[in-house]
């Protein structure tokens, strides 16, 4: 199968009086870049979450975003420091006496001092955080991947279509290269009878010369490895599995020979021929960017 870099996918997972939900979206990225966004309870779990997913998602650029609620009602502990209340006690009666000022110290404006009372979470069942997460983090992953194999094989069928259209120019490159030969031979050998008038014309010169630009002009090289390399891209395309960068590679050695055959034309028709080739090069190239 094929898969596209783009991609969604989002999972919820309520048990244990907890709640996951887990979304995932992704875009075309060189490498696999993972950015995650979780409440910072869940921190000690980010490797594992890159581990994991790293099982899902071989490039592209995702966005991982982890909501977690914990219905649970006892999951904190006031905890009352009674020596540091002690001291504030100590201190204030202290002042209250250098200062010859009324000691009106109520137990509520005393309980308001700092760590005279603290919150206290009761210990992290990891096992069972973890246990859930996982569910919901598999959930988001294994939707996030069929949307990109949904999308890849947009990509592929469109892509299939676009090689076949390169193909019949490359058909008709082939096709026209003879003509090139003869039509040059026929107006070499006007000119050189029109400058010869009776004399006859030296048909091994004249052969010489139609040689030496057939040589320059012979893209028969270039066709070869331009359907070669159209072939190849069908197949891996048919093929599946994480190909994105080597078909990348495959379309700049196409774009290489288009190029040549480019610069070698010295025939209009060629000339248009090989700038369509590079144009649907580019298209394609736009395209495999998006597969993983």
């Amino acid at each position: 199968m094929i898969k596209s870099m783009t991609g969604f996918g989002r999972c919820e997972i309520s048990e244990e009086n907890r709640k996951f939900t887990v979304e995932m979206k992704s875009v075309n990225h060189r490498f696999l870049d993972m950015n995650l966004k979780m409440p910072k309870k869940l921190n000690f779990f980010e490797a594992t979450i890159r581990t994991l997913l790293k099982d899902y998602i071989q490039r592209g650029k995702v966005d991982i975003f982890i909501t977690y609620e914990d219905f649970n009602e006892n999951n904190v502990n006031i905890k009352y420091n009674k020596e540091l209340a002690g001291e504030y006690y100590k201190y204030l009666c202290q002042m209250a006496e250098d200062f010859s000022l009324d000691n009106d110290i109520r137990v509520s404006s005393l309980s308001r001092y700092p760590e005279v009372f603290a919150m206290e979470e009761m210990e992290i069942d990891e096992e069972g955080i973890w246990k859930s997460l996982e569910k919901a983090l598999r959930g988001a992953a294994e939707g996030f991947v069929e949307t990109r194999i949904k999308e890849g094989e947009k990509l592929r069928d469109d892509l299939i279509g676009k090689l076949d259209e390169m193909l019949q120019v490359v058909d008709l490159i082939e096709e026209r290269s003879p003509q090139i030969l003869k039509e040059y031979k026929e107006r070499l050998t006007a000119k050189v009878q029109e400058l010869l008038e009776d004399t006859k014309v030296d048909e091994t010169r004249l052969l010489t010369e139609v040689t030496i630009f057939a040589d320059k002009v012979c893209v028969d090289e270039e066709i070869v490895r331009l359907r070669s390399h159209i072939t190849t891209t069908k197949e891996t395309l048919l093929a599946g599995g994480s190909m994105g960068r080597k078909l990348d590679f495959i379309a700049q050695e196409m774009n290489r020979e288009a190029n040549t055959i480019l610069s070698k034309a010295n025939d209009l028709e060629i000339s248009n021929h090989a700038i369509t080739l590079k144009t649907e090069i580019e298209k394609v190239r736009e395209q495999i960017q998006n597969i993983e």
